[in-house]
């Protein structure tokens, strides 16, 4: 089983998609931190699932599914009761997009 070590110069660049500035110290730490979880996914993928149906679940299904079955909506006003802002019939939110008011 080869190894998935990351490099430093691997969670510079992961850290620079998330957007995360991190000192030397925190580029050791997440480098072998990160190496271990990749080396225990690779060990995972040795595993012999053959045998497993796809759709296997730890849960019975009948906790997981239920009948979808149309029923009465809620009214307007119940919906909108605890909003932090609303105009009566709609939910207010703040401007997202520039040029929104």
């Amino acid at each position: 089983m080869a190894e998935a070590s990351l490099t430093a110069e691997d969670v510079r660049a992961i850290a620079d998609l998330a957007r995360l500035e991190l000192s030397e110290r925190e580029v050791a730490l997440y480098q072998a931190q990160l190496s271990s979880i990749l080396d225990y996914f690779q060990k995972l993928a040795e595993v012999d699932t053959s045998h497993i149906d796809a759709a296997a679940s730890g849960l019975p299904p009948a906790h997981s599914l239920r009948a979808d079955v149309a029923g009465q909506p809620l009214p307007v006003a119940d919906v909108v009761a605890n909003a932090p802002d609303s105009d009566g019939e709609q939910f207010r939110v703040p401007a997202v997009l520039a040029g929104g008011g």
